[in-house]
């Protein structure tokens, strides 16, 4: 039996991991963290990963934890509406176009619980190294040998450096960075968004679990920053550096946000690259061809390429990787498209809707 490794349990390991199994593969996943990640944006399901979610059994589950937002308002600088709208954002989807929106943690706790059984969890652990002859080396687990190796780890894959090189070659940068962190709901907004922007900088405010917290968005706008993207007390430097000019409730927003248990910053960013498999070595999701979230499909090309991939190495291990490539591509080339053709704002409706169905399964 071919013995698969995946580095990542977020949305795209944890698919992964449950097509696998289902077309038998001995699975296991690495996973850096002690447990599933907290937090995270609101995503949206979309397209030709719908299909895949309903091909699951997880399509209700997700329906049932859809957004429930009204509306949203856009306020100026010091916290005046400005424009509201009831109609572009509205409970769990967009434009009556049938997508599912929920929390990003809901929708990894849904995924995980569906693909655990049968799957090995190394928790807490990383890869260290992998050899040409199949033996991976871990920072706690001791060395084991695997037919292939599935780098599924987001934006900086530990798997993608050790088999591909330094990202330097393989990132490029939108010029926006954000944070996402979970707070109190101080303003007892109730189903209701909140943006803001003012200069370079700028906030969104969003209530989840029955409009007892809010899900807060600091962002700003720079080309690449040189930081370490471990260390979370220097990322909430950097925003509180670039969004500390922001008035209305943002200092109350920083403030929290250096208590906040689930804190998240990086860059917008794509990563481009000519091919997505090197040996034993593939890489899905945004550890391949990462669209950033600026392109809203982040979520549904990592379960798309999980379910592509997995049907690939289950037709057969032999070419999978270059069939798999071959099916995604375009794919993947149109949802990375969505995040350029209006930098800071929507893509248009046609170019969405083009983009989410460009593959079949």
């Amino acid at each position: 039996m071919t013995n698969i490794l995946i580095s990542g349990s977020s949305i795209a390991g944890a698919t992964l991991a449950y097509w696998l199994r289902h077309h038998g593969f001995s699975t296991t996943v690495v996973e850096r963290t002690p447990g599933l990640r907290p937090g995270g944006q609101a995503i949206d399901v979309r397209g030709a990963a719908l299909t895949v979610a309903e091909r699951m059994g997880v399509l209700d589950e997700m329906r049932g934890l859809r957004t429930t937002w009204r509306g949203m308002s856009m306020l100026d600088g010091d916290g005046n509406e400005v424009m509201r709208d009831t109609e572009g954002t509205y409970s769990g989807g967009r434009f009556d176009s049938g997508d599912v929106e929920l929390l990003k943690e809901d929708l990894t706790r849904i995924v995980h619980d569906r693909a655990r059984d049968g799957v090995e969890y190394l928790f807490d652990d990383t890869v260290t190294s992998i050899g040409q002859d199949g033996e991976v080396t871990f920072e706690n687990s001791p060395p084991r040998r695997f037919d292939l190796v599935i780098g599924a780890d987001g934006l900086h894959s530990t798997v993608r450096r050790l088999a591909f090189g330094d990202e330097s070659g393989f990132i490029h940068h939108l010029g926006m960075h954000l944070c996402i962190f979970t707070m109190d709901n101080i303003l007892d907004l109730e189903n209701w968004q909140i943006w803001l922007r003012d200069g370079d900088a700028g906030l969104g405010l969003f209530p989840v679990r029955d409009n007892t917290q809010l899900k807060v968005n600091l962002g700003f706008y720079k080309e690449r920053l040189d930081y370490d993207y471990r260390d979370l007390d220097q990322q909430r430097r950097l925003v509180a550096e670039h969004c500390g000019g922001l008035r209305w409730e943002a200092p109350r927003l920083l403030e929290a946000m250096w208590k906040a248990p689930d804190f998240y910053f990086d860059s917008m960013a794509q990563i481009r690259m000519p091919s997505w498999s090197k040996g034993r070595v593939a890489l899905v999701g945004d550890a391949g061809y990462c669209a950033s979230p600026l392109s809203g499909q982040g979520t549904s090309l990592a379960m798309v390429g999980a379910y592509v991939l997995a049907e690939e190495l289950g037709r057969s291990p032999e070419g999978a990787f270059d069939r798999y490539e071959s099916r995604m591509r375009p794919f993947v080339e149109a949802n990375q498209a969505l995040a350029l053709e209006n930098p800071g704002g929507p893509a248009s409706d046609e170019s969405v809707a083009k983009a989410k169905n460009a593959i079949t399964l």
